[in-house]
């Protein structure tokens, strides 16, 4: 957890060729099956621009591309959407036109039980059409992908879409046999899915037939060895020892057939669908296979090699795919060893651990016939074999996953669909009233940080859903309501906005947190934590004598960015103020910042605090102020302004100053509307004009800077807030 502000507020053996040929016709074969019609859901993800195929690009991609735009063969209009109970998406039969642009887009329901589901996960996706493109794509031509985005944007859940448009036809079992002539190679062999069982089962009668004869066998030896002791030999313990040694000697020659039983490696009898192997995190046996280690490797007490095989997920997702999500936890060796999985096809099994007595078994090479869907954020590429990344670039497609997406009236549609989604996903969770779907969209608005844009990061949005679900159903209500959904915000808060509202209690009840009145060099600055928390920081700025050449000194743990944006404050504070500062240390403190300072986004906040300090002019302690500066004094955007906004106003702030192009983000909660006023500028002559007190002194400090800047305050100060919607 840091404290930080951040300005980033803008933005093979099996045969290759006939598997592809079959992947082909399998899902050409069942999209020609998906014509539109009534109550069709897999028709909900339709785009415009997949309803006809591009000039240059083979029909048949319309029919791998989103089943919502498949051409009927009778040539029929395939751009309706229905969402069942009468619900269309894309249709204008159960849309108000008046209403388009509601909250809905025009839908007309009264729950979310009236929405039908898609059963395909691809046409689950909400958003992210370029990658659910490409998805389709890379199913149909089988092609690795790597997708780099957020946490929470669908990259799993693509994932295991794409699984679901292989063919399960192209399945296999593999089996792995004792080599006779050397037991530490077991010989391996593939079979159609379901036949694996079959020869396992097979091999199982034929041991058990066999060990039975032997048994009746030795039990007529035993016998006739102790009754020749008894009548005979007339020596009991002889006879008892002969029969012992029989006994072993049968005993071994069983555990000789049983070794003749083949290991099922991999089965695929009850695969519906083409596997899917999550290995995220997996450990090198757990990815590659690996041979169990056996305490008993000689007096045939052992367990021969081939039944001590284990298969890794490369193995078990032979014809289907093999997921890594944050490819950069996976050590450097297991990456070239996956490489080479993918480049051959097939790999062989051994143990993995060297002084295991596996590690003197070494399989035949097992198919690995899969394909790759890496993922990861950003920083997943810093650690990745740059070898395994040209394999994948060279052989697929990278995609990087929207955060937000345009807010429109199709899109709303969809995320109600997604409340819908959720719940039934959940199944204990009572269905959405249209009330508290229109609240999740307004969430979803205000998630994204932009005007008119909605966020993609769904897995959060989906946990607000189960959790308005949960209270609902507390109260034993037949239908989640809006006062839920409100509720659920309260209660669904991050660990960084629990943290932020108790600093902010403290700070209030330690009078940390100045709220009127005028400081000279005290500022309150804006900050984020995490992602989604604003905090009030105070900025303090000293001006003292210097021992040698002045210097500008900045404490509070600031990071590279900030500690770089501190030096650009400083070629600002050259330039607009007339005191000499080549004699003087300015001291600047971020109070009480103790997880450090990230980004440049104090810059604003740095530079008033400096020039109150030199000028000697007091702050108004009513404001608060965030923003990037440039080294010529423009206010630049930044991250997380309606956070810092809200813990503002949380603070009793009444005022709060913001870059202008971020005005078009804020989107607060109707509650703190009334309690803050908003002022947007562009220069840092605005700021100071806004922020300083005492008239005389600040205007003749801001008409130095007009002077300097040629910059005219034609803006209008004090604006009213502007509409979060």
């Amino acid at each position: 957890m840091s404290e930080h502000t951040d300005t980033d507020g803008t933005p093979d053996e099996d045969g290759t060729t006939s598997a592809e040929s079959e992947s082909e016709r399998a899902v050409d074969d069942e999209t020609e099956a998906s014509s539109p019609r009534a109550g069709d859901d897999e028709t909900v993800e339709s785009t415009t621009d997949e309803v006809e195929p591009a000039a240059d690009e083979p029909a048949d991609d319309v029919v791998t591309g989103d089943s919502a735009v498949d051409e009927p063969a009778d040539g029929g209009d395939a751009t309706e959407t229905d969402l069942g109970s009468g619900v269309s998406v894309e249709g204008d039969e159960t849309t108000v036109e008046d209403d388009a642009d509601g909250l809905l887009g025009g839908l007309e329901i009264g729950t979310t039980e009236e929405i039908e589901v898609p059963d395909r996960l691809v046409d689950q996706v909400i958003g992210q059409d370029h990658a659910r493109d490409i998805v389709k794509k890379a199913a149909k031509q089988r092609r690795h992908v790597m997708m780099i985005g957020s946490p929470g944007t669908g990259k799993s859940m693509l994932a295991k879409a794409m699984s679901q448009l292989l063919p399960k036809e192209d399945l296999q079992d593999v089996l792995v046999y004792h080599n006779p002539d050397d037991g530490n190679e077991p010989k391996v062999r593939t079979v159609p899915a379901g036949k694996g069982e079959q020869i396992v089962d097979a091999h199982k009668e034929e041991a058990r037939k066999r060990n039975q004869m032997r048994s009746f066998l030795m039990w007529i030896i035993i016998i006739a060895i102790i009754g020749y002791a008894l009548f005979f030999a007339r020596s009991i313990l002889l006879g008892i020892l002969a029969a012992g040694i029989v006994f072993l000697v049968f005993r071994y020659l069983n555990r000789g057939s049983d070794a003749m039983i083949p290991n099922l490696l991999v089965n695929n009898a009850s695969q519906q669908v083409a596997p899917f192997e999550d290995a995220t995190g997996a450990h090198a046996g757990a990815l590659l296979g690996d041979v169990r280690h056996d305490p008993f490797q000689s007096g045939g007490m052992e367990t021969p090699s081939h039944d001590r095989v284990e298969a890794g997920a490369i193995h078990k997702a032979n014809k289907g795919v093999l997921f890594i999500d944050e490819m950069n936890t996976l050590d450097i060796r297991s990456q070239q060893k996956l490489m080479t999985a993918i480049q051959e096809g097939e790999f062989s099994i051994t143990g993995q651990s060297e002084r295991s007595s596996g590690a003197m078994v070494q399989t035949e090479p097992v198919p690995t016939d899969f394909i790759m869907v890496a993922a990861g954020n950003l920083d997943a590429m810093e650690n990745m074999h740059p070898a395994l990344r040209s394999r994948i670039k060279g052989y697929g497609y990278e995609v990087y996953m929207d955060d937000t997406i345009e807010d429109d009236p199709e899109m709303r549609r969809k995320y109600a669909r997604f409340v819908a989604q959720e719940v039934e996903k959940d199944g204990r969770l009572p269905h959405f009233t249209r009330e508290a779907v229109e609240e999740i969209i307004l969430e979803a608005q205000r998630r994204s940080g932009r005007k008119e844009h909605l966020t993609l990061k769904l897995r959060d949005l989906g946990g607000l859903v189960r959790v308005a679900g949960d209270i609902a159903r507390a109260e034993d209500k037949e239908f989640t309501e809006r006062e839920d959904v409100l509720q659920a915000k309260r209660r669904s808060r991050s660990i960084e906005q629990q943290l932020a509202d108790n600093y902010i209690e403290r700070r209030k009840d330690y009078e940390l947190t100045v709220s009127d009145g005028s400081v000279v060099g005290r500022v309150n600055g804006l900050a984020v934590m995490g992602e989604d928390s604003g905090i009030v920081m105070p900025v303090m700025a000293e001006v003292t004598p210097s021992q040698g050449p002045g210097e500008v000194i900045a404490t509070g743990k600031l990071q590279e960015i900030a500690e770089e944006a501190v030096q650009n404050v400083s070629a600002i504070i050259k330039k607009f103020s007339d005191e000499d500062i080549s004699e003087k240390d300015i001291h600047i403190q971020f109070v009480q910042s103790y997880e450090g300072v990230e980004g440049d986004s104090a810059s604003v906040t740095v530079a008033t605090a400096v020039i109150s300090a030199l000028e000697d002019i007091p702050v108004e302690q009513d404001v608060a102020m965030t923003g990037s500066l440039s080294v010529r004094g423009d206010v630049l955007p930044v991250g997380g302004v309606t956070h810092k906004i809200e813990a503002a106003a949380k603070s009793g702030i009444d005022r709060i100053i913001i870059p202008a192009a971020n005005e078009q983000d804020v989107m607060i909660e109707d509650e703190y509307k009334d309690q803050i006023e908003i002022i947007p500028v562009q220069h840092l002559s605005e700021v100071l004009e806004v922020a300083l007190a005492g008239e005389p002194e600040k205007d003749s400090l801001v008409d130095r800077l007009r002077s300097i800047t040629g910059k005219a305050l034609d803006r209008q100060v004090g604006r009213s807030s502007p509409s979060p919607q």
